[in-house]
């Protein structure tokens, strides 16, 4: 399996007491939807590596403790620690109506419905307080919050997403000078 193929599901945080037990946290809008896995790819030096699971319990806030197959120490679990969770991609629940995945629309065309096409979807990041998308506009990197009323439809045929942007954040990245600018003439 390469990684290309998969999504990240999440990480391993830490162990869990001495019979080789983790806690993992699944980094998705819905961790419910996976309480029920029997296996996961591990990244191991670069590759994913199968691990079957032998039981899950649902704790709060996305985090899971799983004893996997063969690992029965603590020693072993330890070495598990920050490993990133991976699934494949055919295993990412169905979307409903006008809804898309972000790893779905990398590389499309940004096209505002006020200002006609801006540049093309480099990533998203997840914020603490929210997530973004950046943008390639102009050669700079613009971020957009994502926001169920500035993301409008991802047309996949013409690879377009179509959005409506919040006032006053384009003028942001085209406005010369900045703040420090300000600050230099009233003295």
């Amino acid at each position: 399996m390469h990684i290309d193929d998969c999504f990240l599901l999440g990480h391993i945080v830490k162990t869990h007491g001495i019979k080789g037990q983790v806690v993992a946290f699944f980094d998705v809008d819905y961790p419910e939807d996976y309480d029920e896995l029997e296996s996961v790819f591990l990244e191991q030096q670069g590759r994913l590596v199968p691990f079957f699971i032998a039981g899950m319990e649902p704790q709060a806030k996305g985090r899971f403790i799983i004893k996997f197959e063969d690992i029965d120490t603590i020693e072993q679990a330890e070495k598990l620690r920050n490993v990133s969770l991976y699934l494949p991609l055919d295993e990412l629940p169905e979307l409903e109506e006008g809804q898309f995945y972000f790893h779905d629309v990398i590389g499309y065309r940004v096209v505002d419905q006020s200002h006609g096409p801006l540049g093309t979807v480099k990533e998203f990041y997840d914020m603490p307080q929210q997530q973004l998308m950046a943008m390639d506009y102009n050669g700079e990197e613009m971020l957009v919050p994502v926001l169920d009323d500035v993301f409008l439809r991802a047309d996949h045929d013409t690879k377009e997403l179509h959005v409506n942007l919040p006032e006053g954040l384009l003028e942001v990245y085209t406005q010369p000078g900045t703040p420090d600018d300000a600050d230099d003439r009233d003295e």
